[in-house]
């Protein structure tokens, strides 16, 4: 029998396809935008519209609707549960170390997931922060696994220093042997383990054929394949084919950043805007290029000194003497542009999250797992606020 999130994910699956010409697209590749019925609208936002649509999806979808009626479905399809859980409270010496946000986040999964009792898995462990929480509550013992060998030194230490039942292993997960890790009777945690590093841990778990799995992923791109390889045999048959860039985009939610943050960013945005428009103009391309990242010191200094920082990274000779306020002016230009095209993908965030999240559900219903789907935090704590909490189910065993 289908379960609902079969039906959910066929359904958010058609609404991606149908639309796939409002997400599946570089902002930074278009000099004006590329949706004519939209144009207008867009261009008649202020800055401070545009910023204000961004911070709150429903307002973002009501300015879009009259222009894309396909997405009038898409609060049903990525709208999930917020399941009422009271956040357990931990003693200063074990929460000490962990940073505000953090903790709240900690303290909401484990409320979430927490099975008495019970042996733990901890997935990409850290320092271990979210074992030792599981262990104090009262885990039968956790064995965190972590690539870094200082950090489990650090963990295992801590966790002697407080008499908790956990022992640390340091492995690569993406290398190193693991399915000795995983036990049946066994709870496996993972919380934000980006990418392969949360498939692997669901795919050794699965076959291990662990009691519980629980997991919220996050940084679905990293460390895969170019193109998305489904993981459900539903989501092999669906017609998208995403990119690294377009997983990228199920993430550009963020926490509100300090102001200072948002203003550098908003200047390396121009910045680099600009020295393309300049790049352009010696080369004659006129196709994007895409500079490094670097430190964001680099955008508190001179715009000149960026483009000779930029040239270097792409082996160009830039003329002795240019116009820097020209190129300025063209950034500002390209980046009020690139920003309502912006506006508009960033409308399909959840969507597109939504589907590579319900792909691992249908995966590990297909391996014999009773799977619920909820969010664990408010997204003020987390945009990467959702739970996967699968069950084995006692008919496979």
């Amino acid at each position: 029998m289908r379960s609902s999130f079969h039906s959910q994910f066929l359904a958010l699956d058609a609404l991606l396809a149908d639309t796939r010409q409002y997400w599946q697209l570089l902002a930074f590749d278009h000099t004006d935008i590329p949706w004519p019925e939209l144009k207008s609208a867009l261009l008649s936002l202020s800055d401070e519209q545009v910023t204000a649509l961004d911070h709150e999806p429903a307002d973002l979808l009501a300015f879009l609707l009259p222009h894309i009626p396909a997405l009038a479905t898409l609060p049903e399809l990525t709208t999930l549960a917020q399941v009422q859980a009271s956040r357990p409270e931990f003693p200063f010496w074990l929460s000490n170390g962990i940073k505000g946000r953090k903790l709240t986040q900690l303290q909401d999964f484990v409320a979430h997931v927490y099975q008495a009792k019970r042996p733990v898995l901890e997935w990409c462990a850290g320092k271990g922060h979210l074992g030792r929480l599981l262990a104090y509550l009262g885990a039968e013992h956790v064995d965190s696994v972590e690539l870094q060998a200082a950090l489990c030194q650090q963990g295992q230490h801590s966790a002697e220093q407080q008499k908790l039942a956990m022992t640390f292993h340091c492995a690569d997960v993406l290398k190193d042997p693991v399915a000795h890790y995983f036990k049946p009777r066994q709870q496996a945690v993972a919380l934000h383990a980006c990418g392969r590093l949360h498939q692997t841990f669901m795919a050794q778990a699965c076959a291990a054929r662990c009691e519980q799995i629980s997991l919220s992923p996050c940084c679905y791109h990293l460390f895969t394949e170019p193109t998305y390889q489904p993981m459900s045999d539903v989501a092999e048959h669906s017609p998208l084919v995403l990119s690294h860039s377009d997983m990228k985009l199920a993430l550009q939610e963020t926490v509100t950043a300090p102001g200072r943050v948002a203003k550098i960013r908003k200047r390396e945005v121009q910045w680099r805007l600009a020295f393309d428009a300049l790049r352009r103009d010696v080369t004659g391309d006129t196709q994007y290029l895409s500079v490094p990242s670097v430190n964001k010191a680099i955008f508190s200094g001179a715009f000149v000194d960026f483009c000779h920082w930029a040239a270097e990274q792409k082996q160009l000779d830039l003329p002795a003497r240019f116009d820097a306020e020209h190129y300025l002016a063209q950034g500002r230009a390209r980046q009020r542009i690139t920003e309502r095209i912006e506006l508009v993908r960033h409308a399909f965030r959840r969507a597109i999250e939504l589907w590579l999240v319900l792909d691992r559900v249908l995966y590990l219903e297909q391996a014999g797992y009773d799977v619920s789907l909820s969010e664990f935090c408010h997204k003020s704590l987390t945009p990467r606020n959702i739970l996967i909490q699968a069950t084995r189910c006692q008919s496979v065993e």
